[in-house]
């Protein structure tokens, strides 16, 4: 990517997601660095949730609702805390991560 290469809004939230995912893979193991992955992964996911609900979000209603709901969800487990979070939880929010991140990039495209 050059240096005049900018991301968009939607790009930037993509990577963001992909970031908090690769994170929370490499903390499963390492329960002092999960409470930081977790705890980035609701900082991406609140400013996503900003992102949709505002006045310039082109996505239909249902997609919004949906995208409102996995946050509410990303935020039910990190407020749960490190302790409480098995592997098939952080497994869970990587893959809600990933999969939204490739959503909002397909629906960039067009």
């Amino acid at each position: 990517m050059s240096e005049s290469t900018t991301l968009s809004a939607i790009e930037e939230q993509a990577f963001q997601l992909s970031r908090a995912a690769i994170f929370l893979d490499q903390a499963k193991t390492d329960r002092s660095k999960l409470a930081e992955a977790l705890e980035l992964n609701l900082m991406v996911w609140v400013a996503l949730r900003t992102l949709i609900t505002g006045d310039g979000c082109m996505a239909s209603a249902q997609v919004v609702e949906n995208l409102i709901r996995l946050a509410n969800f990303v935020a039910e487990k990190t407020l749960a805390g490190a302790e409480a979070a098995s592997e098939a939880t952080i497994d869970a929010l990587i893959n809600v991560n990933l999969q939204i991140s490739e959503g909002l990039l397909e629906g960039n495209k067009g």
